[in-house]
């Protein structure tokens, strides 16, 4: 009967600093999933306001403030010099927050990127990664490598020198040679994302091939809203000449479209896409949005 929205955040935070506080001089590893600024979009009264935007740019300012006391926490234990903090999100931004209010006020939190959270396109997964390592990785850097979220377990196994498991983590690649030297080699060749409707696509070079004729979430064209008829059942972006994703090359560019296609069919097929021992996955024959895979044999668009 006492729970207040109002209260998750604040409560969660002092939660996080009372478990640092109590992991003394001892290694330890946090994992802290803020609360916000999911909705509901509840910023605390000092932050109303604040943004000179909208609810939501406040409670992305009490955010920050979050991260601001677990990084002044850290150094008041004097262990901010021996920590690694990485401050991520697992989607863009929701359209949730009013975008036409932000934007009406000189935001776009999606900033370029075509779509929002659950999209196939840019807006729906391309997310800010912050990684402080202070003495290892150089401050104020900044890398431009295809990286995935799913690199961080084994970037940090890399860093523990811990095995990874054949049949863990099959899509994880170390990205500690970035993480020392943005400059360096690439690690991975390519990088698969997903839509809320379970829609692929694979990411590789330039270019990126979307397996579905929309969005594959809530933003236009959206599946079983939008009329797709007429659209080419696949869509296939320059990410080099067109970050916003506004002209599909499926049409021109068959063959880069059939190789990424391709790709993306071993990897689903070989259950991983990291070199190693097969992996099942036994989702395909069930999985609605990969029934392409059926027509493996068919190159059209």
């Amino acid at each position: 009967p006492d729970f207040r929205h109002e209260d998750v955040l604040p409560t969660f935070t002092q939660k996080a600093l009372d478990l640092i506080d109590s992991f003394g001089q001892e290694p330890f590893f946090l994992y802290f999933p803020l609360s916000a600024p999911h909705t509901p979009i509840l910023p605390s009264a000092r932050f109303q306001g604040a943004s000179g935007t909208n609810a939501y740019g406040d409670f992305v300012l009490m955010c920050d403030d979050v991260v601001g006391q677990i990084r002044a926490k850290l150094a008041d234990n004097g262990l901010l010099d021996n920590t690694i903090v990485i401050f991520t999100s697992d989607n863009g931004c929701s359209p949730m927050a009013d975008f036409a209010e932000l934007m009406a006020a000189g935001y776009n939190p999606n900033y370029i990127f075509r779509g929002h959270k659950a999209d196939i396109y840019e807006g729906g997964h391309r997310i800010p990664l912050l990684i402080s390592w202070p003495h290892m990785i150089p401050p104020r850097t900044v890398c431009h490598k295809l990286v995935s979220l799913t690199d961080l377990y084994a970037t940090l196994a890399d860093i523990l020198g811990a095995p990874v498991p054949m049949n863990a983590a099959e899509d994880s690649v170390s990205n500690l040679p970035l993480w020392l030297c943005p400059d360096a080699d690439a690690v991975r060749s390519s990088a698969i994302q997903e839509s809320i409707n379970g829609s692929l696509t694979i990411r590789q070079g330039q270019w990126k091939l979307a397996m579905c004729p929309g969005s594959g979430g809530w933003s236009y064209p959206c599946p079983g809203v939008d009329n797709t008829e007429g659209l080419p059942s696949f869509q296939l972006f320059n990410m080099e000449k067109d970050i916003g994703e506004r002209t599909n090359m499926i049409q021109a560019e068959p063959d880069i479209a059939a190789a990424l296609r391709a790709e993306l069919t071993q990897q689903i097929l070989r259950g991983r896409s990291t070199p190693g021992r097969d992996q099942p996955n036994n989702g395909a024959p069930v999985w609605e949005a990969v029934k392409w895979l059926e027509d493996a044999d068919s190159v059209s668009w």
